[in-house]
């Protein structure tokens, strides 16, 4: 039998991109609602592509780098 690869929400993902920041200097850093970057880092909201774009151009990844990983967790394999 193969094992499915569950790939993580992009909410863990950015959990380690965030390293020691607080939620509320992130969301600032980011431009958004801190109880949205909660909602996010929980795994209960996506990433839109307007978020991605926030993120790429704050931790020096490409917006697409975070697209795909929420599309890779929509696939049905994550979700």
């Amino acid at each position: 039998m193969t094992r499915m690869y569950k790939p993580p929400h992009p909410g863990e993902v950015l959990r380690e991109y965030l390293g020691n920041l607080t939620i509320c200097a992130a969301a600032a850093r980011l431009g958004i609602d801190s109880q949205q970057l909660e909602q996010i880092i929980a795994g209960a909201d996506a990433v839109s592509p307007a978020l991605a774009s926030h993120l790429g151009a704050a931790f020096g990844t490409s917006s697409e780098l975070w697209i795909g990983l929420q599309a890779q967790y929509d696939s049905g394999m994550g979700g």
